[in-house]
């Protein structure tokens, strides 16, 4: 539910209706708004009716809405507002659109300093790459682990470029604080409740990427995960799903963009490299997705896709990259988006 404070109402009294909350077995989330302040009541109602009651006789409080999905903090119902998450200097969900490039795998220093470089002249604004790397087979390449992290950082300190980097297990997640500036759940762990409770305890922002097979109410529950810890600063990343169609490595759900933005005010990212599996087709879905509302693109580029330890198939190279740029420009100033 959403216990709505009057216009009018003291600190006094937001305070108060705080702890009433706490006091009924709630977990309270505030929003500070413009105008009025909004707070989430969030725990189990079965059988407490009465509750919404208690709390609408509180003094200050103007209004309490029950929301109906179950994804409570995700909802539109409970923010309006868009959310607009900051990774490092670069803002996730406004008016402007927001790249992250890179490649799959951190391979080496020379290749992820040049492709640091490559992107940040081509216009992306957040530098993407993997230190752990979840993989179908136990014999391929597993990722670099820290000192891929620590190539990322130096990446970091000569391109200006924040860092976006897969967390795989919590026993990582101190190490990949350290070095990153947003925490990646990748599609494997998107229903890893318990490290989506962990990252939702943490105070970096958290790239959320759909499971292959999960739906967009599962998906939304998943947020609700790290949201409940405390954490409010996620962004959803639409990766493609699994269908019957292997024409493509996976199915791209472009319904997604639009239906997520109706469902909730969390920002969302297309990830059409592993939606399509193919870098032949990553630039007209990046395209469609900008047009279909995305707030961002989470594309692979690779200075040589042909030798890359992984994903190198659907990896673009630093020129088609910057051609990819170059149309996403217009398609955005189409759609009333800056990039």
């Amino acid at each position: 539910m959403i216990v709505v404070m009057k216009s009018d109402a003291t600190e006094e009294q937001i305070q108060n209706a705080i702890s009433t909350i706490h006091d009924l077995g709630y977990n309270s989330h505030i929003i500070h708004g413009v105008l009025r302040t909004v707070i989430g009541v969030v725990g189990d109602e079965r059988g407490k009716p009465h509750h919404l009651e208690s709390l609408s006789v509180l003094e200050g409080v103007e209004n309490v809405v029950p929301i109906l999905q179950p994804y409570k903090l995700a909802s539109r119902e409970f923010n309006p507002e868009n959310t607009v998450v900051s990774v490092g200097n670069v803002k996730i969900g406004n008016q402007k659109l927001q790249v992250m490039a890179g490649p799959c795998s951190v391979e080496n220093e020379e290749q992820i300093l040049e492709t640091a470089n490559e992107v940040k002249k081509a216009g992306a604004t957040v530098l993407r790459g993997g230190a752990y790397k979840p993989r179908t087979s136990p014999y391929t390449f597993q990722g670099l682990g820290e000192e891929g992290l620590k190539m990322l950082a130096k990446a970091r300190e000569i391109t200006g470029l924040p860092i976006v980097t897969e967390v795989l297990d919590p026993v990582d997640l101190e190490v990949v604080e350290k070095y990153s500036d947003m925490l990646q759940i990748g599609a494997r762990n998107s229903q890893n409740y318990a490290l989506l409770k962990l990252v939702g305890k943490s105070k970096k922002p958290v790239l959320l990427k759909r499971g292959m097979s999960t739906t967009i109410n599962e998906f939304l529950m998943s947020a609700e995960y790290v949201l409940s810890e405390g954490n409010h600063n996620v962004v959803l990343c639409e990766r493609g799903i699994r269908t019957f169609e292997n024409a493509t490595k996976n199915t791209f759900d472009l319904n997604a963009i639009p239906v997520l933005k109706e469902k909730t005010h969390l920002p969302i990212v297309a990830d059409p490299s592993h939606g399509t599996g193919y870098w032949q087709y990553v630039t007209p879905m990046a395209l469609a997705a900008i047009a279909a509302g995305a707030d961002g693109l989470l594309i692979e580029v690779h200075p040589k896709p042909e030798i890359a330890v992984s994903d190198g198939a659907q990896s673009l190279k630093p020129t088609k990259f910057a051609e990819l740029m170059q149309k996403a420009h217009a398609v955005a100033q189409a759609v009333g988006r800056k990039l």
